[in-house]
C-alpha cells in the first residue's frame, strides 16, 4: 500500500536551525559590518557564545560538520591562541562585557583542546563576558579523545552539561561509519564526567545510518538510556556527499531507503518514550523535569544552530573557523579555510566572510518558522500584527498549508495552525511553507525526515 505522506517523507529541506539558512548568505555582511553590530550592541543585552574547535583525531564518515583530521597537538594549541585573539577582536567592538547565559564548545571535537588551552580560553571568556552564575556552559565530547587532565579542566572552568556522540552501538554500523566506540567506552567515560561533577549529560544518536536497523536503533537506545542522560538527541542522519565529500566512502547501497528510515523514526520517538523522555520538537528528547522539556510545555523552547536551547538570548557570538554568529541585525560566518582565517586574525581583523542582514520580511517569517518549529500552536496573524504586518504578507504560505491541513498534518484555519499528532515529524515542511528562499535558491538539503 503507497504511503499518502511518502512525499514530505522524500522533501529534502533546510533543518531550520536559522532562517534565513546559510546558503543564502553572501558577501554583503563582511568584517565591517559585523564589527558595527558589535559596536551597536545595546548594553544590558545578554549573549550567548559559540565556540567552534574543527579538529578530529579521525574521520567519522557521517559527519556533517566542519572539521579536519589532526594528530599533531601543536596544530590545536597554535588555533586555540587564534580563538583568544578572535576572542579579544569581538571584546574590543563591544562597549562593554555583555551577561553570558549559555557558552557552547562545538566541533569537530572540542576535548582535542589541550587541557592547558582551554583553560587559557575560559578566562579569557570570563573576562570579556559577565559570566551569569547560572549560565549553561556546555561541550560536545568524544568518548575516544577524552583525558583526565581535560575533565579536571571542565570541572575547574564550570563546564556544567556535556554532549557526547554515541549514533549507534551496533558494530556493524559503527566501522560502516567508521567510528568503533562500544558500549563499555561511553560507560567509563560518563562515570568519569560524573566522578568529576558534571550531573547535565546529553546523548547525540542517529536513524538513517548504513546497514543500521530498527532493531539496531532500539538497542541503541536502550543501552543509552540505561546510561541515565537528561537529554536524548535523535537525528535523521544527512546523507549530503556533494557538500561533504567524505560521506562518499559511505555505499549508498547500505543506507535505509525512506520507509525504513520512516520506522526507525517512529520506533526510535515510541521508545524513547516509553523510557520516560518528553518529546521536545522533532528530533529531541529530555527527561520531564529537565529545563528543556520544562521551557517546551511553557512554550518558551528556543532553537539555534546547536538545535533546541533554553537559551532566549537576542544575540549569539560564533567564533572559530567557518562559526556563525546571530545578532538582531543578521548573521555573519567566519571564514573556513584554516588559513584564511588564520590570516584575518593575524592581521587583526574580524574573520568575517559572509553573512545577511535582516529584512522586515525575513523577521516576520524568521519568527513564524522558528515557532513552527519549536511549537504546537502558532497564530500566524498574531505574529503578522507583532511585526505591523498584514496576514496577507504570508499569503504565499496559505496553499502549502491548504494541502498540509489536507493531508492530516496540521489543522489551519487561515489564520491559526496546530499540529497534530502524525504531524509533529513533518515541522520541517510547515516551516518551508513561510521560506521565501527556498523556491528561489539552489541550495540541496537533506531529507526531511
Amino acid at each position: 500500500m503507497s504511503d499518502p505522506l511518502s512525499k514530505y517523507r522524500s522533501a529534502r529541506l533546510p533543518r531550520y536551525t536559522s532562517y534565513p539558512t546559510a546558503p543564502h548568505f553572501s558577501d554583503a555582511v563582511d568584517a565591517e559590518t559585523y564589527g558595527g553590530w558589535l559596536a551597536d550592541w545595546q548594553n544590558g543585552s545578554s549573549a550567548s557564545l559559540y565556540l567552534h574547535v574543527p579538529f578530529c583525531q579521525q574521520l567519522c564518515w557521517y559527519c556533517g560538520c566542519h572539521t579536519t583530521v589532526t594528530q599533531r597537538p601543536e596544530r590545536v594549541s597554535a588555533y586555540a591562541a587564534l580563538l583568544r585573539s578572535e576572542l579579544a577582536l569581538v571584546a574590543e567592538r563591544l562597549p562593554a562585557p555583555p551577561p553570558l547565559t549559555h557558552l557552547h564548545f562545538g566541533g569537530g571535537t572540542p576535548t582535542i583542546l589541550a587541557a592547558d588551552d582551554f583553560a587559557g580560553l575560559m578566562t579569557d571568556v570570563r573576562a570579556a563576558f559577565a559570566v551569569a552564575d547560572d549560565a549553561e556552559l556546555a561541550m560536545e565530547i568524544d568518548p575516544r579523545c577524552l583525558s583526565d587532565d581535560m575533565i579536571a579542566a571542565m570541572a575547574a572552568q564550570g563546564i556544567n552539561r556535556v554532549s557526547l556522540g554515541l549514533q549507534d552501538f551496533t558494530p556493524a554500523v559503527q566501522e560502516a561509519v567508521n567510528r568503533v566506540q562500544p558500549v563499555e567506552v561511553v560507560a567509563e567515560s560518563v562515570q568519569r564526567l560524573r566522578a568529576a561533577g558534571a550531573e547535565k549529560i546529553s546523548f547525540d544518536l542517529m536513524y538513517g545510518l548504513p546497514k543500521q536497523s530498527v532493531e539496531d536503533l532500539c538497542r541503541s537506545i536502550e543501552l543509552a538510556a540505561a546510561l541515565e542522560p537528561d537529554r536524548v538527541s535523535l537525528f535523521g542522519y544527512a546523507h549530503v556527499p556533494w557538500m561533504k565529500k567524505h560521506q562518499q566512502l559511505i555505499q549508498e547501497a547500505d543506507l535505509p531507503d525512506v520507509e525504513t528510515r520512516r520506522q526507525q523514526a517512529e520506533a526510535g520517538t515510541r521508545r524513547l518514550s516509553e523510557l520516560g523522555f518528553v518529546p521536545i520538537g522533532m528530533d529531541h528528547f529530555a527527561r520531564p523535569d529537565d529545563p528543556m522539556a520544562i521551557a517546551a510545555a511553557r512554550g518558551e523552547l528556543g532553537r539555534n544552530f546547536q538545535g533546541y536551547t533554553t537559551d532566549i538570548a537576542p544575540a549569539l557570538i560564533g567564533l572559530g573557523a567557518s562559526a556563525i554568529g546571530s545578532l538582531p541585525q543578521g548573521y555573519a560566518q567566519n571564514l573556513s579555510d584554516l588559513g584564511d582565517y588564520r590570516r584575518a586574525i593575524e592581521a587583526g581583523r574580524l574573520p568575517t566572510q559572509r553573512g545577511l542582514s535582516l529584512s522586515a520580511d525575513d523577521l516576520l517569517r524568521r519568527s513564524l518558522i522558528m515557532q513552527v518549529m519549536c511549537g504546537e500552536r502558532i497564530d500566524v496573524s498574531a505574529v503578522c500584527a507583532e511585526h505591523d504586518r498584514p496576514l496577507d504578507a504570508v499569503a504565499d504560505a496559505f496553499e502549502g498549508l491548504d494541502e498540509l491541513s489536507g493531508d492530516g498534518l496540521i489543522e489551519w484555519n487561515g489564520q491559526q495552525l496546530v499540529f497534530t499528532e502524525e504531524g509533529q515529524s513533518f515541522r520541517r515542511s510547515v516551516a518551508a511553507c513561510f521560506d521565501s528562499y527556498l523556491k528561489a535558491g539552489k541550495a540541496r538539503h537533506s531529507l526531511a525526515v
